[in-house]
């Protein structure tokens, strides 16, 4: 941050830690859309007669590996980089306040960053500052060269209104695919957003490596939050999937996921996504994180998934397990997106024809 405005926010009493770490991993963050159904896991409940699923041959899709190889050739990107123009790109992490799963990810993508190359920035402020002051900082960030991609960390204080903080990021450096321009752009065909939202994008990415078919398919997308559900569904829509959207009004969620193909559950509500809720084959990708208390984990807790795995493994043809699925793979997303952003900033030109990730938006946009 420049030298004047870390005396800004010191002047006005407001802490402000920014500091250099040589890492990043995860992202996300909290995902809104189902508001309106239990935070904790739901009783066991009966399965419905027609639940008979018996013992499907289920592919545990390994996120963590995905990720390691994702990240293995962004590393030698950003040595490229490094070697071409002498510097290497920056992502600083903005987080206003501490909350247990936040923390956890905010320290998971700085490891990360560190393990490619990529200088990692976290800019924190106490959970009472203003919503003016977080501007500021955003503001800072925008115009310091150093930093090439700028990362919200959800959630945000209630005081704050996210939707200005998002639209005070540079479209050049959303690398997290949130400002309005950007998720506009990826409502209508034809346009190409800066950036795709990562956690959509990794997603993306797990069905491509799977070789899952998208084409003619029906979805099932859970929850519509802007940060997940939205661009998920938008993304498979663009794949010429026949695409659902289950929220907290539909009738019978159940029903509905029922008929899909694909399910993408994005809630954050712990285990609501039983095993008669699935169609026998169907590709679960689950993305919801929650975190319950477990005095035999480390840090007193751990964390689960919208989909009760064990019910799901014995429908499913594949899924992503909580941790280690989808989560991994949206930090290599971020990284990635952070590696663009740098290479369009230096005008820098790197050779990816073998379309080893998805690293560009034309290779999932139609």
């Amino acid at each position: 941050m420049r030298a004047e405005s870390m005396q800004r926010f010191v002047q006005c009493g407001t802490l402000v830690r920014w500091r250099r770490v040589s890492t990043i991993v995860v992202c996300r963050r909290q995902h809104a859309g189902l508001s309106g159904l239990p935070t904790r896991p739901p009783p066991a409940t009966p399965a419905p007669p027609f639940f008979n699923p018996g013992r499907a041959a289920c592919s545990k899709i390994d996120g963590r590996a995905v990720a390691q190889d994702i990240k293995e050739i962004i590393a030698r990107r950003v040595m490229l980089l490094r070697e071409q123009v002498g510097t290497i790109p920056g992502l600083a992490v903005i987080q206003v306040g501490h909350h247990k799963v936040s923390d956890l990810y905010a320290r998971s993508k700085q490891l990360a960053c560190e393990e490619v190359g990529i200088a990692s920035f976290l800019a924190y402020l106490p959970a009472t500052a203003s919503e003016g002051e977080v501007l500021e900082l955003v503001s800072a960030l925008n115009a310091d060269k150093r930093v090439h991609g700028i990362l919200v960390q959800l959630p945000m204080p209630p005081h704050i209104q996210l939707d200005r903080v998002l639209r005070a990021v540079s479209l050049d450096k959303d690398v997290d695919g949130l400002h309005p321009i950007n998720l506009g752009r990826l409502v209508l065909r034809g346009l190409h957003p800066t950036f795709i939202p990562c956690t959509p994008l990794g997603i993306m990415e797990i069905l491509r490596r799977s070789g899952v078919q998208i084409e003619k398919k029906h979805a099932v997308v859970i929850g519509c939050s802007n940060v997940v559900g939205l661009p998920t569904a938008l993304l498979l829509q663009r794949q010429n999937a026949t695409v659902t959207v289950v929220h907290e009004h539909t009738p019978n969620p159940a029903e509905a996921t029922r008929k899909a193909d694909i399910v993408v559950s994005a809630t954050g509500v712990a285990q609501l996504v039983r095993g008669h809720w699935l169609k026998k084959g169907a590709v679960v990708l689950d993305v919801g994180t929650s975190a319950v208390e477990d005095a035999a984990a480390d840090g007193g807790y751990r964390l689960i998934g919208d989909v009760c795995f064990e019910e799901a493994e014995i429908v499913a043809s594949a899924i992503t397990p909580v941790p280690g699925g989808v989560g991994p793979v949206t930090v290599a997303m971020v990284l990635s997106n952070t590696l663009q952003s740098a290479l369009r900033f230096f005008g820098v030109v790197i050779d990816n024809s073998d379309n080893s990730f998805t690293t560009d938006s034309h290779l999932i946009l139609r």
